[in-house]
């Protein structure tokens, strides 16, 4: 085999890939135009803002993320405490979790965020939240939640916290009617 002869080979060999280059720029480049409406970047800072305005209400005691839940929304609470389970649908959760638990307390429940991120379609708020139970003890706790929104709605979340502070709290303090 000559020099020549394998230059020729190389030349075919690299053809198909030369032709393949440009198709796939050209189809890669075409992406952003067809997503430009709404880029990853813009949905994660949309969803950050919707989330910091919820909980910047809870604090305020002008409103609360419970707000943005979607009436469909699946709400996790993982690990061992009481009411750990999947609730399906907004009120699900608001009347065997929130409701009896605001009804526990004799003070707002006021959160602190600690940190808070946003992916995609999902934002993961941690944060520190206390109040005043009804039998005069603090309550405290520290809790993870990781929220998936579509269209400023809580449409997913889980939630992790400590489950013996929830517990003692739960169990000690009884609901008003």
């Amino acid at each position: 085999m000559t020099v020549q002869t394998r230059q020729r080979k190389r030349k075919w060999t690299l053809a198909p890939l030369a032709l393949c280059v440009p198709l796939a720029f050209g189809s890669a480049l075409s992406v952003p135009a067809v997503a430009a409406e709404q880029t990853p970047d813009s949905v994660e800072v949309r969803n950050r803002a919707t989330v910091t305005k919820g909980f910047e209400a809870w604090r305020d005691g002008t409103g609360s993320p419970y707000d943005l839940l979607d009436e469909n929304a699946d709400w996790t609470i993982v690990g061992a405490s009481l009411v750990a389970r999947t609730y399906t649908g907004r009120e699900d959760f608001l009347s065997n979790v929130i409701r009896p638990f605001g009804a526990r307390m004799a003070s707002r429940f006021v959160p602190e965020i600690r940190n808070l991120y946003a992916d995609g379609d999902t934002v993961i708020v941690h944060f520190d939240a206390e109040g005043t139970a009804r039998d005069g003890q603090p309550y405290r706790n520290s809790y993870a939640w990781f929220l998936t929104l579509r269209n400023d709605r809580i449409i997913k979340a889980t939630a992790f916290f400590d489950s013996i502070a929830f517990n003692d709290f739960w169990q000690r303090v009884t609901p008003t009617q």
